[in-house]
């Protein structure tokens, strides 16, 4: 009886796990009102449309390089306030943060200045300036109880003060430094972008059929190896698209060094968010922080990490927004 629970387990595993159950699940989902990304999907494939009825020239690879560019900030700025929205906060500081990162980096790469430093050396105080709003910011709302919403809404207007305060009548730092100007601006060569997209299907091939084998091996539900295949060729597939079209752009064909920028920070961000113990932590206190602090979750010190991580990113967005347009 035993013995033969095992199977049977893994037999009803293995049914629930099958293309037609699978499509059966999803559509029950969506009858009852669970429609997950559908209408995000929907959304973007009409816009995609209308535009295209406007422009002739919307679906073409130049315009293509240029939406990789203009979605590269806000997606990167997106990405940390996932963390903030996972614990049941709220981060509205993240506009003029990031904005406040850019004057950061443009001012301490100044020429003529008394505080010029290399590229990096501002892109690192950018981001450093980025993780102490989120320190303090977070702070306050973790040992004071401030909700985030004032504290954030706060945090917004000293950011655009300091801003105002350092242009002054300036209003524009331009960025000289190369380094800087090729985040957003540089483009890889056509065959270091066949190589990027080789390198990233193999990478995710490994991740997906590794995990499938020690799931495997460990007897533990797998999920549908036929779906597994077909999402990584589904997803290598994309990158191998991106890639052919990028390549086609004029005059300067090559897939934009920013694309990977963001596809780094999304695995990134993935990984932390459900494959490491303070990722479990952050789901824990969204989901019900007295339970969590009951558990023995530091629950004040996620929260402070969340925002930090929040300030990070938009300090990161907020280079590469710069890094675009050659100035803040």
């Amino acid at each position: 009886m035993s013995s033969a629970a095992p199977a049977e387990v893994q037999a009803a595993a293995e049914d629930q796990d099958s293309i037609v159950a699978i499509l059966r699940a999803r559509w029950v989902a969506i009858r009852s009102g669970d429609v997950g990304s559908l209408p995000v999907i929907i959304g973007i494939i009409a816009i995609a449309l209308f535009f295209n009825s406007k422009t002739s020239i919307f679906f073409s690879a130049v315009n293509f390089q240029n939406l990789i560019g203009q979605m590269a900030a806000v997606s990167v700025i997106a990405i940390g306030v996932v963390f903030v929205l996972l614990i049941g906060e709220i981060d509205l500081s993240i506009g003029y943060a990031s904005g406040l990162a850019g004057v950061a980096v443009g001012y301490f790469q100044q020429a003529g200045t008394g505080h010029r430093y290399p590229g990096l050396v501002a892109l690192a105080i950018a981001i450093l300036v980025g993780l102490v709003i989120g320190l303090i910011q977070g702070s306050v709302i973790a040992f004071i109880g401030v909700p985030s919403f004032v504290v954030t809404l706060a945090g917004l207007l000293v950011s655009q003060g300091l801003i105002l305060q350092i242009l002054g009548t300036q209003g524009v730092i331009g960025i000289q430094d190369k380094q800087l100007n090729d985040i957003s601006n540089y483009v890889l060569t056509k065959n270091t972008g066949w190589i990027v997209a080789i390198i990233l299907t193999v990478a995710l091939a490994a991740a997906s059929f590794g995990s499938y084998i020690s799931r495997l091996r460990a007897g533990l539900p797998t999920g549908n190896l036929f779906l597994t295949v077909v999402r990584v060729a589904f997803l290598g597939g994309l990158a191998f698209a991106a890639v052919y079209v990028c390549n086609q752009a004029k005059p300067r064909p090559g897939l934009p060094l920013v694309g990977l920028i963001v596809v780094f920070f999304v695995v990134l961000g993935g990984y932390v968010a459900s494959r490491t113990t303070f990722g479990r932590h952050v789901y824990a206190v969204g989901g019900n922080a007295e339970a969590a602090r009951r558990a023995g979750i530091n629950v004040k010190l996620i929260r402070i990490l969340v925002f930090m991580i929040s300030g990070g990113m938009a300090a990161m967005g907020g280079v590469i927004l710069a890094s675009r347009l050659n100035g803040i």
